[in-house]
């Protein structure tokens, strides 16, 4: 399976449904990462993804997007590839 790389906050509820997503999926292991509590790591996410809005979502070293984009990946049959690597 594919590593699962998310920037998070601890309050966002799309973070959670893109963690619930992935879990549904047989995800066990998200390596996150906390802006809020890691300040630089925003910047640093930024830099990669020209976005500032959390979840930021890497499969495979690949960036897909945010939960909505995750969500759309699902719904063409695409994401259990990409898990899969």
């Amino acid at each position: 399976m594919s590593v699962v790389k998310m920037y998070t906050t601890g309050t966002c509820p799309y973070c959670l449904r893109a963690k619930q997503l992935l879990a549904k999926k047989g995800v066990r292991d998200v390596e996150e990462i906390r802006v809020d509590l890691e300040p630089g790591q925003r910047e640093r996410m930024m830099e990669i993804t020209g976005r500032h809005t959390v979840p930021q979502i890497f499969i495979g070293g690949q960036h897909v997007g945010g939960c909505d984009d995750l969500m759309a990946l699902d719904r063409r049959g695409a994401l259990d590839a990409l898990l899969a690597g």
